[in-house]
């Protein structure tokens, strides 16, 4: 499974870290009447009362059974609001989204990820939550993580929770090779590749100082890191032909020099992966670059105390981790009941009682005062990733830009360029040109 962070180049994401509460309060029967409806079925957006809103949301049984004790705990608390929750698994819950939203018969509230909130933003198939201001205040979320749901001007989803881009490191093979850890406060990246190697070199067959970092978001992390980014407000391309060129002449030089793994082992790893088949889960990989809240996962597979480290090159200029919103609640702009949706996504990122039952399963919270609320149940892997946010949080970067509609391609051309640049079939010159080719065809720059 992969994280819980939705990536602006991807559809979604997915939460691995594990529930804070197991509640069984739905049966098999209420499962089953909460799975995703057919369009045109039950009140909300086109067509149900007052007082009856959809939710719709995706996950497996127990995020879907902890989901419904939140909304038993809001219609409590809000007599004569009722709430119809549909959620289907991962695979299918976009592309039923999707055909809701065509035929205007979209969820009051949604939970969207990926390009979905600038793409159906852009539509004008979201609220601009600005006139429910009222009922939906947002002054308590940070506005780093708040600033996920806003694009041009106008903000269309709050978080659901957070977590951010960084690197994650195996005390123990730094032990073994006799290499201290990295002060993430003033590492560079030429740094991270010496320390890499150094690992390497010091290690066993078969075990690696880091695995290779190239991905679509460590690509936005090391260009905004230079004052660009991937994309632009506009929907152009942010990254430019030198950025990618040196980060590709130093991943050839680290694969060369054996700071990571062969080209055929990188390659073979493509994909989102189990955290046991990984390198870092595998225990043959000293650093990574990932997600934070992958965290449990992939300490549960390699046995060991992993921890979270802020990024290479975050001292040396402009600041390029920034907090990702797990995934975000939006508001049909068709809805019929804008108050009520409102005061159900209040309840779902404001609420301490909310924050207990939903615990860290959508990120964790951006509201200081609900993580406040849920810590003393925080598990221990929880806890490292709530403390590594809060420490990053003052030091992250400006707000992320949201891959436009296209964007969803830019993964697949990163992984196929890297192959060819680590199998040297290609140039780092002319792999940067080919990404910015490629890429811009795609989102039509």
């Amino acid at each position: 499974m992969t994280s819980g962070r939705t990536p602006h180049h991807a559809p979604g994401h997915r939460s691995t870290g594990p529930l804070l509460t197991r509640r069984r309060l739905v049966g098999a029967g209420g499962l089953g009447a909460l799975t995703l409806l057919a369009a045109g079925c039950g009140g909300g957006s086109s067509g149900g009362g007052d007082g009856a809103l959809r939710f719709s949301w995706w996950g497996n049984a127990d995020r879907a059974a902890d989901t419904q004790a939140a909304i038993d705990a809001f219609e409590a608390a809000n007599p004569g609001t009722t709430v119809s929750g549909e959620w289907a698994d991962f695979t299918g819950y976009f592309d039923r989204l999707a055909t809701n939203v065509a035929a205007n018969d979209a969820p009051d509230v949604m939970t969207l990820g990926g390009a979905y909130p600038r793409e159906y933003g852009d539509r004008g198939a979201l609220l601009d939550l600005a006139e429910v201001s009222d009922a939906l205040p947002l002054d308590g979320i940070d506005a780093a993580a708040l600033s996920n749901g806003e694009f041009s001007g106008v903000q269309y989803g709050v978080p659901t929770g957070v977590n951010t881009y960084c690197a994650v490191v195996n005390p123990a093979l730094f032990d073994a090779a006799g290499v201290a850890l990295p002060d993430d406060a003033t590492w560079t990246w030429e740094e991270f590749e010496a320390l890499a190697g150094d690992l390497s070199a010091a290690s066993p067959e078969g075990v690696v100082g880091a695995v290779d970092p190239t991905t679509a978001d460590a690509l936005d992390l090391f260009s905004r890191q230079r004052g660009e980014g991937l994309y632009t407000e506009d929907g152009g391309l942010a990254i430019s032909a030198a950025t990618l060129e040196e980060w590709w002449t130093r991943t050839l030089r680290m694969s060369r020099d054996g700071a990571t793994p062969p080209a055929t082992i990188t390659t073979e790893l493509l994909g989102d992966a189990a955290p046991e088949q990984t390198l870092m889960g595998r225990g043959q990989a000293a650093i990574t670059l990932g997600w934070s809240n992958t965290l449990p996962a992939l300490r549960a597979a390699a046995g060991e105390p992993l921890q979270l480290l802020r990024a290479p090159g975050e001292s040396t200029g402009q600041p390029g981790m920034w907090l990702q919103a797990s995934q975000l609640y939006a508001i049909s702009s068709r809805t019929r009941n804008r108050e009520a949706a409102a005061r159900l996504v209040d309840f779902l990122v404001n609420s301490p009682e909310a924050g207990r039952i939903i615990g860290a399963d959508r990120g964790i919270p951006a509201n200081a005062e609900v993580l406040a609320a849920i810590t003393p149940d925080l598990d221990d892997d929880q806890r490292a990733q709530a403390e590594f946010v809060a420490r990053v949080t003052p030091l992250v970067g400006d707000a992320l830009v949201i891959g436009p509609v296209g964007s969803t391609e830019t993964r697949g051309v990163v992984e196929r360029l890297n192959a060819d640049v680590l199998f040297e079939r290609t140039t780092p010159a002319d792999a940067a040109q080919a990404f910015l080719d490629q890429v811009g065809a795609a989102i039509g720059a």
